[in-house]
């Protein structure tokens, strides 16, 4: 295989070439997936076997026509660390176990009734603020990550070690090209960890990495069955902000197109891909592991070496299981010091909510119109500024909505309740 030869979706490399580029695939994806469980305090081997075992799921419904890798979602931590705290970790997982069956539902209407609804419930100045909004919730989780100890006091060590990580990460993701341009948060993570290992020989009072966890884990094992549990308010939640995540797999999906050259919206289909999407989702949350997405790490890995392969992204989910049921590897990534977390979350959680902003500018919103100014403030204030609509149900039973979920409802609602201007239904006629 040549450097510049194109390998379509059902193409299979030879097994010099197919590992390499399937190793390629689990560096791109890497230092996302597992910086999700890192995050909201689910397990990182987990999360790694749940993308597998999800992004094989994803290739068998779509008939292993679309060469999509899945990988821990961010659209939903905001909603995992809020249940979690509330409610329990089991009942976040139930939350995101019920989105994922949502998504097939949601697929199930979109094959008998097309997507026309759901670009009129959720238009781009409903989506791209939201997406803002959802980047912009974890700012501050990011900041006390990098300034702050275990014990919650302002630390000048641990903001150095996040300032070199965000550095390292800033010029890996500006300045390196090629197969290396993809894999930046993985440079930055590397860096300050060395960093932290290499300040704390010099200055023992720094010490901060222990490998005791790594010595006593053993080599290999496999992850634990996890037990959902179910409630009416993490339910919602979940399914709720769901519509943001399923509007980002419709984008994605279009992409992946634009790439590859076929549509997929029509083969095998929106309705098999969100299908493939939501039931990853809902493994990914039997087994305790985050909800899973279609992750653009690995459409910019096709799109720089046009190697389309299902094989390749199947190799791909195949290592990351794996790597996931070496125990030791397992432990080793919960030595990553918090700092180093929340440096790259600084760039990471920005590019979340800058991709907000790209979708709010590529579809062309116009902010002269009062009505998507009126809808985009809304959605800020409440989104960011921590709304919460609270009351008791019959039963002493508990309603909540707050954050990123209401912000969507508030949005959603607004955009249907508002009258368009002449000007952009006339556009539309």
């Amino acid at each position: 295989m040549s450097h510049h030869e194109i390998l379509g979706p059902q193409d299979r490399p030879r097994l010099g070439y197919w590992i390499p580029l399937s190793i390629q695939h689990v560096f791109a994806m890497f230092g996302a997936t597992i910086l999700v469980p890192l995050l909201t305090g689910l397990s990182p081997s987990t999360a790694l076997f749940t993308a597998g075992t999800g992004t094989l799921i994803y290739i068998l419904v779509t008939g292993a026509k679309v060469p999509a890798f899945l990988g821990s979602s961010f659209a939903f931590i905001p909603a995992i660390i809020a249940i979690s705290a509330s409610h329990g970790m089991a009942y976040a997982l139930g939350g995101a176990f019920v989105a994922g069956i949502f998504y097939c539902l949601v697929g199930l209407i979109i094959k008998f009734a097309g997507t026309a609804w759901l670009d009129k419930a959720l238009p781009p100045v409903v989506i791209g603020s939201v997406i803002v909004v959802i980047g912009l919730n974890l700012a501050p989780t990011a900041m006390n990550m990098a300034m702050y100890d275990g014990a919650g006091n302002y630390s000048l060590v641990m903001l150095s070690i996040a300032t070199v990580t965000l550095g390292v990460t800033v010029v890996s993701n500006i300045f390196l090209k090629g197969f290396f341009s993809t894999i930046p948060i993985l440079i930055g993570l590397v860096s300050g960890y060395l960093f932290t290992l290499i300040m704390g020989l010099f200055f023992p009072a720094y010490h901060i990495i222990d490998f005791q966890v790594v010595r006593d884990a053993p080599w290999f094992g496999f992850p634990r069955f996890g037990i959902p549990k179910f409630s009416l308010v993490p339910i919602l939640t979940f399914v709720i902000v769901s519509l943001a995540t399923i509007c980002e797999h419709l984008g994605d999906t279009l992409v992946t197109s634009k790439v590859v050259g076929q549509d997929f919206y029509k083969n095998p289909g929106l309705h098999r891909t969100l299908a493939g999407d939501g039931l990853a989702t809902a493994w990914a949350a039997l087994w305790g592991g985050p909800p899973n997405t279609t992750y653009g790490e690995n459409i910019g890995v096709m799109a720089i070496t046009h190697v389309y392969s299902v094989w390749v992204i199947g190799g791909a989910a195949v290592i990351a299981v794996i790597l996931s049921c070496v125990q030791k590897f397992g432990a080793l990534i919960q030595t990553i010091p918090t700092a180093v977390m929340g440096g790259i979350s600084m760039l990471l959680f920005g590019i979340i909510a800058s991709s907000g902003l790209r979708t709010i500018v590529e579809s062309g919103v116009d902010y002269k119109d009062k009505r998507n100014l009126t809808i985009s403030s809304v959605i800020f204030v409440i989104g960011i500024g921590g709304g919460r609509l609270a009351f008791n149900i019959t039963g002493g039973v508990e309603f909540e909505l707050a954050g990123v979920a209401l912000a969507t409802v508030v949005g959603i609602v607004l955009n249907l309740v508002f009258p368009k201007s002449r000007a952009v239904i006339k556009d539309e006629d």
